[in-house]
């Protein structure tokens, strides 16, 4: 089985086989379809009724519906506008994103963002875990069935057991997986938006007022950091078995559409209803799915349960799946069905702590959005940059080798990284958890911690803009020589083989 190396790695067929992929290269051979199947697992992933208590979330930077109907749309769509990017990355290298990100950051430089991107699949894995568990509960608790420890560790081990087998089996099952969960969810989906738009009041939601710019910034930040932010780092380990002469446009298109669709109707759906509501919008705070039950009929609480706890399977399955590659690809030399066990078992341990001894959710869990995502956006910023300036394929064999034309460690990269973070860290103001409350150091000249721009996490954005820009002007001549060698090169071996 393939773990860190490229070599004797091949996919199943079937979907009842353990896939030997790792961080290898995908051979010709098994390179297959066309861009339209990667709707499947982005639709799947990302149709979770998570997204309607996002709405509570825009509403509560002051918004007028109209504003927030704005931030929420160009705040998804962007957000998986980079995930469309970044999947381009898989189709041309045919491997795992943070096995391409080598090109940018050299083979070893690359285990800062691997470790990264790691942390931030294995926070989200725990954090879809603990809402599953907390939506099932309170759906038994509501059916009078139970509600209380009991029905949560069932619930728990059930959603685990799925998840870390799908990690195991690999990207054949989770991509079947991923076409069952999308027509499942897509239907229930829809009955609980019939369902609940009675509670809507339109006169109620139209009479909000607006908000200035900042806290139209601060909504549309929140949405790029909680939804397409989140997938960048793993974007394109499901391009990957596309084949190189695949449509980019197709790839980009299918990623951002079937993305950024769920999302869009139940954030709007979201503002909506918690905008009609007060009580509905406060109490998502402490149980973000739980509290959608509250308005439902006695009869359709299994189904959403159902609806709920898929969804949210659907996620943790890519989340797990790309953990394990993230942890393979910071030198852990095991196979990857035994790094997806490893971060399984930290997700399991992680969801016991905040299901059973935490007492706030929300709050721990925005304040680790905003931390990670500062970092991520520096690494995607600096990774699109090195995208958009390479005209050729990935060298395969130069990803594995530090003494290759990727090189052991491409310091500018990792300094742009580690600056853009820098940056953004002290332009964001986290008040989620005392021990984040060192970040917003840089806000003194937007009116400090206090002030207006303060919620706007102008970090986020800035921290993307260093690694982009950086990289475009402080390495288009390194890239453009590594270009010309590989011309030059291929042009040899042409010639010496007529």
């Amino acid at each position: 089985m393939a773990s860190t190396t490229r070599a004797g790695a091949t996919t199943p067929i079937s979907g009842s086989s353990v896939e030997s992929n790792g961080l290898n290269v995908i051979a010709e051979g098994e390179r297959r379809g066309t861009p339209r199947v990667l709707f499947w697992p982005w639709f799947a992933s990302n149709i979770s009724v998570l997204a309607i208590p996002y709405g509570a979330y825009v509403l509560g930077f002051g918004l007028s519906f109209w504003q927030a109907v704005g931030a929420s749309v160009v705040g998804i769509v962007l957000s998986f506008l980079l995930c469309g990017f970044v999947s381009l990355a898989g189709k041309r290298g045919s491997a795992p994103t943070m096995v391409v990100s080598r090109a940018s950051f050299g083979i070893n430089g690359n285990r800062l963002p691997s470790f990264v991107s790691w942390l931030l699949t294995v926070g989200w894995e725990t954090v879809l875990v603990v809402l599953a568990t907390l939506a099932s509960a309170t759906v038994f608790e509501r059916l009078g069935w139970g509600g209380g420890t009991l029905t949560k560790v069932i619930a728990l081990v059930v959603v685990v057991a799925i998840t870390v087998t799908a990690g195991i089996f690999g990207f054949t099952l989770i991509m079947r997986l991923q076409t069952w969960i999308t027509v499942a969810t897509a239907v229930l989906t829809v009955v609980y938006i019939v369902l609940a738009s009675s509670h809507i009041s339109w006169s109620t939601v139209s009479a909000r007022p607006g908000a200035g710019l900042p806290e139209v910034i601060g909504a549309t930040v929140l949405l790029i950091t909680a939804l397409g932010l989140g997938w960048v780092n793993c974007a394109a380990d499901y391009s990957r078995y596309l084949p190189r002469d695949a449509s980019s446009a197709g790839v980009v298109w299918w990623t951002t559409v079937a993305a950024s669709i769920g999302p869009v109707v139940l954030v709007v759906f979201g503002l909506l209803l918690t905008g009609s509501d007060a009580a509905l919008s406060t109490a998502v705070q402490s149980d973000p799915i739980g509290a959608l039950t509250t308005i439902l009929p006695t009869w359709f609480l299994l189904p959403f349960a159902l609806v709920a706890v898929l969804g949210l399977v659907g996620g943790i399955i890519l989340d797990i799946y790309s953990s394990g590659l993230s942890l393979l690809s910071l030198g852990l030399r095991v196979t990857r069905p035994v790094a997806a066990m490893i971060d399984g078992a930290l997700m399991t341990v992680g969801a016991v702590v905040v299901v059973f001894f935490a007492s706030n959710f929300v709050g721990p869990f925005q304040g680790f959005l905003i931390t990670m995502g500062v970092p991520i956006a520096a690494w995607c910023g600096i990774f699109l940059g090195d995208l958009t300036l390479r005209r050729r394929a990935y060298a395969d064999t130069a990803l594995y080798d530090s003494r290759g034309r990727y090189g052991s460690v491409r310091w500018s990269a990792v300094v742009l990284m580690v600056v853009g973070t820098a940056i953004g860290w002290g332009l964001v103001v986290n008040t989620f958890a005392d021990w984040l409350s060192w970040q917003g150091y840089l806000l003194g000249p937007f009116g400090g911690k206090q002030g207006t721009w303060a919620y706007a996490s102008l970090g986020v954005l800035i921290a993307l803009a260093v690694g982009y820009l950086g990289t475009i002007l402080l390495t288009r001549n390194d890239i453009r020589r590594q270009e010309d060698a590989e011309g030059a090169l291929a042009t040899s071996t042409r010639t010496g083989s007529a």
